[in-house]
């Protein structure tokens, strides 16, 4: 059975996760930084890059020695250079509040405001990522081979893998929709033709920049599946 750690205690994404692979039955098992016994706390964000930051998370499993898989993901706004970018999540840091990704919003519409239409464009990016722990009997395909293996992620070359899921849209000048979450109410898509938010989970995955990366991470561990038989 191949073994996966997501270097993340949320079993929501556990769960979600368990169900892409579930085509490959019980090849695969997905467990938790919880179920390894990793107690040290939260995973230091300290990349420049999505990929950076994916692999440092990726990497903190594979250090224990097991297969370590993690995502990173945010919103790059164009009329922003790039903004709020990888500190999407915190962008709105300064202030103190319960509701975080509403600050976050109401900051990226401040920062937005006068700016029109045809100059509010931007994406959502996501960077999945698998991490091979020392003296793995695994080999990463080619095609999945990470170029940001550095120091800084403690990856050696041919031992880590990065996948990108990308999907351009519009920010728009004010919320709408119900579901969702962190930007999604104010994405507007225009391949679905409404904001991420207006979207059922399963319009939203046809072209979600998540939706998009784990779909090329499944074919990545349903290689490394295959190697294990």
């Amino acid at each position: 059975m191949l073994e996966l750690v997501l270097a993340s205690h949320n079993k929501k994404k556990i769960a979600e996760l368990q169900g892409l692979l579930a085509d490959l039955g019980d090849n695969v098992r997905v467990l938790s930084l919880s179920d390894i016994g990793y107690d040290g706390g939260d995973i230091d964000e300290y990349g420049k890059t999505f990929e950076v930051n994916s692999l440092i998370k990726a990497s903190v499993p594979a250090k224990m020695g097991y297969i370590g898989i993690a995502d990173d993901s945010g919103l790059c706004v164009d009329a922003l250079d790039g903004r709020p970018g990888v500190y999407s999540a915190r962008y709105s840091a300064e202030v103190e509040t319960d509701d975080r990704d509403a600050e976050n919003r109401k900051k990226l519409l401040r920062e937005l405001s006068g700016v029109k239409r045809e100059s509010r464009s931007a994406k959502f990016v996501c960077v999945a990522s698998l991490a091979l722990p020392e003296n793995s009997k695994f080999t990463i395909p080619e095609e999945f081979r990470s170029k940001d293996a550095d120091a800084l992620t403690a990856c050696a070359p041919g031992a880590c893998a990065t996948v990108r899921g990308v999907t351009r849209g519009i920010i728009a000048f004010g919320e709408k929709g119900e579901g969702g979450f962190g930007y999604d109410s104010l994405f507007y898509s225009p391949v679905l033709g409404m904001n991420f938010a207006e979207a059922t989970p399963e319009q939203k995955a046809t072209v979600s920049h998540r939706g998009r990366a784990m779909r090329e991470f499944v074919r990545l561990i349903s290689m490394l599946a295959e190697q294990d038989k």
